[in-house]
């Protein structure tokens, strides 16, 4: 695998959604007890299931095994049991209709928060498990900063508190230290249309033909390139699904220099890291040309901009030679848009300035974590990125008490790919903390 893309929570079950009947049912007397429904027996056998402690063919439907194999049920369960220990109990439940509830789980070291849906004709099996998150019993910002100083390679992260006043560091590990980020860095992009957008220069709504093609373009992947696409559209793609064509279309429509521009404003700690800000088709060029590589990675910024110019045949969609690529890291620490958490932070409330309802929607597309944890704020707009060897989150939060927040994370090491799942669980965790304090 090789690409540029955001995050978001991988430890679920898929969900197959059937038609529920209208509730009808006269409620029964007070004095009379309710007798158990093919929700309440489903529900309860949950645990087992969980712990593998039942034939998984005796719980699902079919379409559902079909859709998610024995195996991949078992290992998944066994991967939420290596984290959290075993499923204990059902410890609460909360009816979304007759065939359909939300339960929290209890773990030996958490609580889960599923969603179950069985089928309304006998034998009533399940037909959707989703796990939506997980919440650590006991967790604490100490044993949040004691597992991220736990990852191989290097990492840090940053929580601030954003007013109309100044922003005001809560938390924070190896914040000022540059990171690369992968497709964070489209934030920038963002930041530059809103602005753009603020001051008359353009609409949401202007058409542009896309233009442009990359890899990892889960929006525009085929498209033809005089598709015409709204500002808007480009943005929801680049954001809510990392789309590098549509990146790449607003990186031409809006300039190069007046990102880059849009970066020295907000602020950044290191611009000589972060300068020539790369397209997405460059980066994946550069990567895959070992000897272009070497003189991008040995020249100083002048040097690269003319290379970026002189070289834009060897740095376009058809040069990219993917073989180059392969497996684990590559050029992570020199071809890459870097960024300390603290210069991140800087950027997310940069957003919350411009106070574009438009840039805040996009934004909130693609929470980047479960729904449980995503449920617990007022508003969470997110951005993350990876590639191998990388991962980056980050978010802009309001909380129930309309309190804002930017909240970053990062990942790296050079030696081998990163644990995706694990980051997105400890960044949870990071924002679960937040939440209730």
């Amino acid at each position: 695998m090789r690409r540029f893309r955001s995050i978001a929570l991988l430890l679920t079950l898929p969900l197959s959604v059937l038609p529920i009947p209208a509730m009808g049912a006269e409620p029964a007397p007070a004095a009379q007890k309710t007798a158990a429904t093919p929700l309440d027996m489903r529900a309860g056998q949950l645990v087992a299931i969980l712990n593998n402690g039942m034939a998984v063919e005796d719980y699902f439907t079919p379409s559902f095994l079909t859709a998610v194999p024995p195996a991949q049920i078992k290992a998944i369960s066994d991967s939420f049991a290596a984290q959290y220990g075993k499923a204990l109990a059902i410890a609460a439940i909360q009816r979304n209709g007759p065939n359909s509830a939300t339960l929290q789980v209890e773990y030996e070291k958490a609580i889960a928060t599923i969603d179950i849906t069985v089928e309304p004709s006998t034998p009533n099996k399940v037909a959707g498990l989703l796990a939506k998150g997980f919440s650590l019993k006991g967790d604490t910002i100490g044993k949040i900063q004691a597992d991220f100083g736990a990852l191989p390679g290097s990492s840090g992260f940053i929580v601030k508190k954003l007013t109309n006043e100044g922003a005001v560091t809560v938390h924070a590990m190896n914040a000022e230290r540059q990171f690369a980020t992968g497709s964070t860095f489209k934030l920038y992009v963002l930041a530059e249309l809103a602005s753009q957008v603020a001051a008359g220069q353009r609409r949401w709504s202007d058409v542009v033909p896309l233009g442009v093609r990359n890899h990892s373009s889960a929006g525009t992947q085929n498209w033809p390139l005089d598709t015409p696409v709204t500002l808007q559209a480009l943005a929801t793609w680049m954001i809510s699904v990392s789309d590098n064509a549509a990146t790449d279309a607003l990186m031409r429509e809006l300039g190069r220099d007046a990102v880059e521009s849009k970066l020295a404003s907000i602020g950044h700690s290191a611009p000589d890291r972060a300068l020539p800000m790369l397209t997405t088709v460059e980066a994946f060029a550069l990567k895959s040309n070992p000897k272009l590589r070497e003189r991008f990675e040995k020249a100083n910024e002048a040097g690269q901009r003319e290379l970026l110019i002189g070289e834009r045949t060897a740095l376009s969609y058809g040069a990219i030679d993917m073989s180059q690529l392969g497996s684990g890291p590559v050029a992570i620490e020199s071809i890459e848009w870097f960024a300390s958490p603290e210069d991140t932070a800087l950027l997310l409330n940069n957003l919350r300035r411009i106070n574009s309802q438009t840039a805040r929607d996009v934004m909130a597309v693609n929470s980047g974590i479960g729904a449980a944890a995503a449920g617990k704020w007022r508003y969470l707009g997110y951005k993350g990125g990876s590639e191998p060897g990388v991962i980056s989150m980050s978010f802009l939060a309001q909380s129930k008490a309309s309190e804002w927040y930017a909240i970053s994370g990062s990942w790296n090491n050079p030696a081998k790919e990163v644990d995706n799942a694990a980051f997105v669980a400890l960044m949870t965790r990071l924002i679960d903390t937040v939440a209730a304090s």
